[in-house]
């Protein structure tokens, strides 16, 4: 039953001929008395802006449009739960965006009438920008306050601040006249739980106790996070971009973006980032920024009372999250548009990056760093790159490609582990497992026991006069005479070589645990882990390079450009590219992963290095299959999602792929006028499809319309309360005209006015290619089959998403969201 079911309900205004200007099938709905009024308009493109989609109708609808036929002949009022959508259902974009144009259309009628009316046309124009501005507004300030408070707890599982205990352990320093320059990290006012315990700073006494605090911190606060998130808001997990890609293509998932789910993943993305585990914060902002956006909308009827519309303001609400993220507000705009957004009009773009502007403003007025920047890991190179230096750049985007493809193939196959064994029934015992071997593996190597966005910052800091780190431990030329900003290339010292050990190590540790931590039910981004893999790798290749040039200087690959005593190789460089390289592999982002890394780190004139190894990694990587990360868990999920970047390339017709099929039970229709209230109501109750095509005889099969499950449902209840003499006997009419009927018959149940007149409808023989094309360009979820103006049968987009899962050789079963 369920292959046949209508997966979504909804009216569509469209038919055939709004892709191919003519066609028999207009004919046959004009001729069964379709009501349209069609109005073009530039901004009515739907989905893309493609022009055919732009006809706007208005439809005999019941209540929700003004139309000349209400609903039951009598009702003039708009009927409770109609236009309205359940949870796991599809949005009908089409409606929707009548509905907005027939609401638009009635407040500029009236704008004249008055001064109050007048003011709403203005208060109604303006609530855009009024949503859009709060979202950036909250944004801001809920990710300066998990900036903050994330910085603060990581820092507590090493000390605490005896002076000043809201102190971090940097502000802690900054006052004390104690520090050096070579322990800049150490004044008397922090204390390490080992002082505090057992009185002793050095000694092995001293790392045991800091070892075990350090693990029961970990474990306290990854045991808290996870306990929130169970009991509190279970939608609170994850990175939450591949559900708000699922939302943003029309999909209802209720509580997903409300305000408990706001509060607790706020709340747990600081104890998740704190406890050490290998995940970023930068992914769930953008789900924090979308549920602030979602209950903002909810103050303005405009976006309350219409689904396609509030999509607009959470695209806007995911630019304004990127742009928190990384202090990267037009790579922000970018990534709405390339990676997360269904439907992107230009004022959305216009929207988005007011939205992404005002949250960088309040994140940039907070400071949570304390470096009047948006993003702790902000660099300045003073060297330019050579062209030789691509080679190298190419092989970071190569691994970053392979990283990118094992990653995702072998964190699907443990997430899919997690959902078909009793290991998943125990989230909790799952999260305390992966924080205790990230906490006792992570602790004694220094690179893995630093908060991953401050290990990105020192891997990505050019090696200066005043850097301290071992890994600028360089043996010095003795006969340089003064401190300079560019520092001549030197041999690697002792610390160097301890450090690439340790990064390598750590590098293998980031690799595997990033595996089983993304997907875990605490709230977790990819963005950073990824970033700092390819930091890693990045590092280590460019001191490589850098070493290579020294003591060969006079190969012909360095000759021309590298003299004894410059600064021709900068380490820093390669470990963001890196950095790019690898998120670029794992998401198969590329223009907005681009523009965010030159925002992030403000290296403008390094775009080439970087859209160099980010376009190698996504080929490498779409070598091994097309998906990215959150396309892959959206498929895993089974979220009924048609992503447009996948293409369907196999020659099959409607008639392949429509239900129902030879040896399936015929197709449950409705008839115009030649059934009773008894003969529906029976339908309904022993199917569970969400709509009926309406046809005018079981004869003839030729197609009246569609009628969706929901509303005759609603109707028929209406009817029996409010109107007399309709009982279970009473014929049902969809057609404009009552036939004559015996005297003594009861009353007829006129349905016609909530009867869609144009469904989709495609031809038999149309190629499955153009009916997957027109299911993304207009958001359907189902359109019917005909055969010379007789209907044939149905397709669904769960019958869509079955048939591409069996072309690609997956089980369909096992694809389909429950």
């Amino acid at each position: 039953m369920e292959s046949e079911q209508l997966f979504h309900r909804g009216y569509y205004r469209n038919s055939y001929n709004s892709i191919t200007s003519a066609s028999s099938d207009e004919e046959l709905l004009d001729g069964a008395g379709a009501i349209m009024d069609f109005q073009t308009s530039e901004d009515d493109n739907l989905l893309d802006g493609d022009t055919a989609v732009g006809t706007h109708y208005t439809m005999t609808n019941g209540g929700s449009i003004n139309s000349s036929t209400h609903l039951l002949d009598l009702l003039d009022e708009p009927i409770p739960g109609v236009g309205t959508y359940d949870d796991f259902h599809t949005i009908d974009w089409v409606r929707e965006k009548c509905k907005d144009r027939e609401r638009h259309r009635r407040i500029n009628s009236k704008k004249k009438e008055s001064a109050w009316e007048m003011t709403k046309s203005l208060y109604d124009a303006w609530s855009g920008w009024l949503v859009v501005t709060l979202t950036g507004l909250a944004s801001g300030a809920l990710a300066g306050l998990i900036d903050i408070a994330a910085d603060w707890m990581t820092d507590l599982k090493e000390g605490i601040c005896l002076s000043a205990l809201w102190y971090n352990h940097e502000q802690c320093c900054w006052g004390s006249n104690e520090t050096t320059f070579e322990e800049r990290d150490k004044c008397p006012q922090w204390k390490t739980w080992a002082e505090l315990i057992i009185g002793q700073a050095e000694g092995p006494g001293s790392y045991i106790m800091n070892y075990i605090m350090y693990i029961f911190w970990a474990l306290s606060f990854a045991f808290l996070a996870v306990s929130l998130v169970k009991v509190f808001a279970p939608y609170a997990c994850g990175s939450g971009i591949p559900e708000i890609k699922t939302i943003l293509s029309g999909f209802i998932i209720r509580g997903y973006l409300g305000k408990w789910t706001l509060m607790i993943k706020t709340i747990t993305l600081v104890l998740a980032v704190a406890s050490g585990l290998s995940l970023g914060k930068e992914g769930p902002l953008v789900h924090v920024a979308c549920c602030c956006g979602n209950i903002f909308s909810y103050l303005f009827p405009k976006y309350s009372t219409n689904e396609a519309k509030k999509r607009e303001v959470l695209s806007a609400a995911s630019a304004a999250g990127v742009s928190v993220a990384f202090g990267a507000p037009i790579g922000g705009v970018l990534f709405s548009l390339e990676e997360v957004s269904y439907y992107f009009p230009l004022k959305t773009l216009w929207r988005s990056f007011f939205a992404a502007l005002v949250a960088a403003f309040v994140l940039r007025s907070i400071n949570p760093f304390g470096n009047s920047r948006l993003v702790l890991f902000y660099v300045e190179y003073h060297t330019p790159w050579y062209l030789f230096e691509l080679f190298p750049f190419i092989l970071l985007g190569v691994f970053g490609g392979l990283w990118g493809a094992f990653f995702i193939r072998a964190n699907i196959a443990w997430c899919r582990r997690r959902k078909s064994t009793k290991f998943g029934k125990y989230p909790v015992l799952e999260v305390i497992i992966v924080a205790a071997i990230t906490a006792v593996v992570a602790f004694p190597n220094p690179y893995t026991r630093l908060n991953t966005s401050e290990l990105i910052k020192e891997l990505f800091t050019d090696c200066g006069p005043l850097e301290s780190s071992s890994l600028c431990d360089y043996r010095n030329d003795m006969n340089a005479s003064k401190i300079v900003d560019d520092i001549p290339d030197r041999p690697a010292g002792v610390g160097v070589y301890s450090a690439i050990w340790q990064l390598c190590l750590a590098l293998i540790f980031k690799i595997i645990m990033t595996v089983f931590t993304f997907g875990i039910k605490v709230p977790s981004g990819l963005f950073i882990p990824s970033m700092a893999i390819g930091a890693i790798a990045g590092r280590i290749v460019g001191i490589a390079v850098e070493q290579l040039a020294y003591y060969h200087h006079d190969w012909f690959i360095f000759k021309e450009w590298c003299e004894v005593g410059a600064d021709c190789i900068t380490p820093g460089l390669y470990a963001m590219v890196g950095a790019a390289a690898c998120l670029g592999g794992v998401t198969r982002m590329t223009v907005s992963l681009v523009v965010i890394v030159f925002e992030l780190t403000g290296g403008l004139e390094y775009i080439v290095p970087l859209m160099a190894a980010v376009m190698t990694s996504k080929w490498v990587g779409d070598a091994f299959g097309r998906e990215g990360i959150y396309e892959a868990h959206i498929r895993l999920n089974g979220y009924p999602f048609l992503d447009a970047k996948e293409e369907f390339t196999h020659t099959t017709l409607a008639a392949d792929v429509m239900r129902p099929r030879r040896s399936d039970p015929p197709l449950a229709v409705l008839t115009q006028d030649n059934m009773t209230v008894d003969d529906i109501e029976n339908m309904i109750n022993e199917t569970s499809y969400n709509g009926f095509p309406v046809i005018m005889s079981k004869e003839s099969q030729r197609l009246v319309g569609f009628a969706l499950r929901r509303d005759l449902t609603i109707a028929i209840e209406s009817a029996r309360k409010k109107q007399e003499g309709i009982v279970g006997s009473s014929r049902v009419c969809f057609a404009q005209h009552t036939p004559s009927l015996p005297a003594e018959s009861p009353r007829p149940l006129k349905l016609r006015s909530i009867l869609d007149m144009s469904p989709f409808t495609v031809t038999d023989h149309t190629p499955m290619e153009i009916v997957v094309d027109i299911f993304r360009k207009l958001g359907l979820r189902q359109c019917l089959v005909t055969h010379n103006g007789r209907l044939l049968g149905i397709i669904t987009k769960k019958d869509i998403l079955r048939h591409m899962a069996q072309t690609a050789n997956q089980d369909p079963a096992s694809i389909m969201f429950n």
